[in-house]
């Protein structure tokens, strides 16, 4: 489980980067939903580390705010994951 996670931060990372790239030549851009759905997936280290590396996405406050709704499901979902008793 570790190593999917991993490879999906790392891809979720490259897609960040390849996105900055993208956007510094003009060209067509990778859509906020598939960088938030990447993140949504696992990739929300990925992600995080994408955003302050090449400073992509840091000074757009509704992207921010998906974000952090995106980082808040996640820790919904974990903490009932650990938190619910089964019957």
């Amino acid at each position: 489980m570790i190593y999917i996670l991993l490879i999906i931060n790392l891809f979720t990372f490259v897609i960040f980067g390849w996105d900055k790239r993208l956007s510094i030549q003009h060209k067509r851009r990778i859509s906020e939903t598939t960088l938030l759905g990447l993140a949504g997936i696992g990739g929300t280290g990925g992600a995080l580390l994408g955003m302050l590396i090449f400073r992509h996405k840091v000074a757009k406050k509704s992207f921010l705010l998906k974000y952090v709704g995106v980082v808040l499901v996640q820790v919904f979902l974990i903490y009932c994951y650990f938190n619910v008793s089964y019957i």
